[in-house]
């Protein structure tokens, strides 16, 4: 499978660790022989939601904070198409963070990628809801004070069906961890940390690698009152799969268009008559 597009301008700032994600995740899909026509890669407003532009495959590039719904409403027309958000730390828990809560709850068979650098990098270096305390950017000139936003944290609260957290700077790791999440059944989120070489001078390359450790083999992701403790722990974080919950149906699986009728929505022709009946039920 080919997802590559060839020689194109791509709008990252040279060095940015998004260049390594839009790599591992093609590599993965091509690994899990995924057709292109078969994909949808969804995001929103961000560096992290230009990445659909540069895969050669289906997408759809929506408002800031925004993909989950139309990535749900996709998923839904059509189960059979793979649908991949990505999005940034901004995007997916600043400005749509009521969806990612909402989200989780419907538990759709999506998987959210978030490429988590702890900045706003598209408009020009602001705090986001992962910035760390202290963390002094143009307009938090004394530091940010907020509490940290954890997306692990509120994902095992929620039962979410699959948590994990990744980091680029381990292409090995990463790939893997995109691997299991694609193929996962239910909601899948992927924290992904990476670095803004132009306006997070902190939480760099070399930051991630010396505050991050991947969790042993012994640990058991299934055990929520684990990934828990496990979500809340930093400096230094934990890499890998952090929660698996129990199989659960899937948002589309408990639609009651699909029950004992698995086509496609997509696929299923306009029962005219029906339609217009239900108009003429309205009139008057």
């Amino acid at each position: 499978m080919n997802f590559d597009m060839g020689k194109i301008d791509i709008a990252w700032c040279p060095g940015c660790g998004n260049y390594g994600i839009l790599t591992v995740l093609k590599q993965t899909l091509t690994e899990l022989q995924i057709r292109p026509q078969d994909l949808v890669l969804v995001s929103g407003i961000g560096q992290a939601a230009k990445t659909p532009h540069y895969v050669k495959a289906n997408f759809f590039n929506g408002l800031h904070g925004r993909a989950l719904p139309p990535a749900t409403a996709i998923k839904a027309v059509n189960p059979n198409l793979k649908v991949i958000i990505t999005s940034g730390d901004g995007d997916m828990y600043g400005e749509g963070g009521n969806h990612f809560i909402h989200a989780i709850r419907r538990n759709p068979d999506i998987t959210v990628i978030v490429y988590n650098n702890m900045v706003y990098g598209l408009t020009k270096g602001q705090a986001s809801p992962t910035s760390q305390p202290g963390f002094v950017t143009p307009l938090q000139v004394d530091g940010v004070f907020a509490e940290p936003f954890n997306p692990l944290a509120v994902a095992v609260a929620l039962n979410a069906s699959f948590v994990a957290r990744t980091s680029i700077h381990d292409t090995a790791l990463t790939q893997k961890i995109f691997s299991q999440a694609i193929r996962h059944k239910g909601f899948a989120l992927v924290d992904t940390f990476t670095s803004c070489v132009s306006f997070n001078k902190i939480n760099t390359r070399r930051w991630y690698k010396e505050h991050t450790y991947i969790v042993d083999d012994k640990y058991d992701p299934q055990d929520r009152t684990a990934a828990f403790q496990k979500a809340v722990e930093a400096e230094p974080w934990p890499l890998g799969v952090i929660y698996k919950s129990p199989p659960k149906p899937s948002f589309e699986e408990n639609l009651s268009v699909y029950k004992g009728n698995r086509e496609p929505l997509i696929e299923r022709g306009v029962q005219w008559e029906k339609l217009a009946a239900l108009i003429d039920s309205k009139k008057g």
